[in-house]
């Protein structure tokens, strides 16, 4: 069987990208960098000559995890609509899982669905029921222990830390990011999502888990 390169350790993260969940969505990233494996999302391209849900598609082969937050269901305080964006990504997703025939790489997706409150879906999008959706409380510690959780129990891996210790190093990496951020003449606003992967990639090789 191809697999794709680092498919094994890919980790799709499918969220909100607006101001208010950004803590959430850091936490995200870190607690998979933290965990061993690398964290992919649509904001790791800026090509205007790429169509986005090509993009989209191409990552998520590439990722044999995605972590799928839904919580972004309210209307837009502009438009007066909700943003689909999340759902129709787990759909493709999904999708991809169960299309694959048994030798494909994609059938062996793994997927994780965050959302405020547990039960929260059934409101929006009900065809979901029958899945395990973990609510994160818009706590970024909760999403912590939520993605670790996940990690570990597939794939058994017997190297990635508890979550209270990895939430403590998130603090800390928290506290050490205006210094690092400092020293590198970047703005912590502005950073987009390769820069900060790469800030925190290079934190945990500072800082091993020991």
């Amino acid at each position: 069987m191809a697999y794709p390169k680092y498919y094994t350790s890919n980790v799709f993260i499918n969220c909100p990208f607006d101001s208010l969940y950004k803590p959430i969505f850091e936490a995200l990233v870190f607690t998979v960098h933290d965990c061993g494996y690398i964290a992919r999302c649509a904001k790791e391209v800026d090509d205007s000559g790429d169509v986005r849900i090509t993009k989209i598609i191409r990552i998520i082969n590439e990722c044999k995890f995605g972590i799928h937050d839904i919580s972004k269901a309210d209307l837009d305080s502009v438009t007066g609509l909700a943003r689909f964006n999340m759902p129709l990504e787990l759909g493709i997703f999904i999708g991809c899982h169960q299309f694959s025939d048994n030798k494909g790489h994609n059938k062996e997706k793994k997927s994780l669905i965050l959302d405020i409150e547990r039960y929260r879906y059934r409101n929006f999008i009900s065809d979901l029921s029958g899945q395990d959706i973990k609510n994160h409380d818009n706590n970024p510690e909760v999403a912590i222990q939520n993605v670790r959780d996940f990690l570990v129990t597939n794939s058994r891996r017997t190297t990635i830390a508890g979550g209270r210790y990895i939430i403590g190093r998130y603090n800390q990496f928290r506290i050490d990011l205006p210094t690092i951020c400092l020293s590198l003449h970047k703005d912590i606003s502005e950073l987009t999502f390769i820069e900060f992967s790469d800030v925190v990639t290079s934190w945990i090789s500072t800082n091993p888990i020991s």
